[in-house]
């Protein structure tokens, strides 16, 4: 679980929009980018690098999860 405060000042470091936390997954999803970031132990992991993409069937779903 992340905090609700980070989670309403995260934005993705790279295009700096907003950021959708997918709880079952333990991921914040970027929607634009197609990409998630990990959160381990309730910390996000924040780096550009070791963002990983997005399949188009896992989008649509995270999509319809938030």
């Amino acid at each position: 679980m992340v905090d609700p405060f980070v989670l309403s000042v995260l934005v993705d470091p790279v295009d700096r929009g907003p950021l959708v936390y997918i709880e079952s997954e333990s991921v914040l999803f970027n929607p634009r980018r197609q990409v998630a970031y990990d959160v381990s132990g309730g910390i996000p992991v924040m780096v550009p690098e070791e963002a990983k993409d997005v399949s188009d069937a896992d989008a649509a779903r995270y999509r319809t999860e938030n």
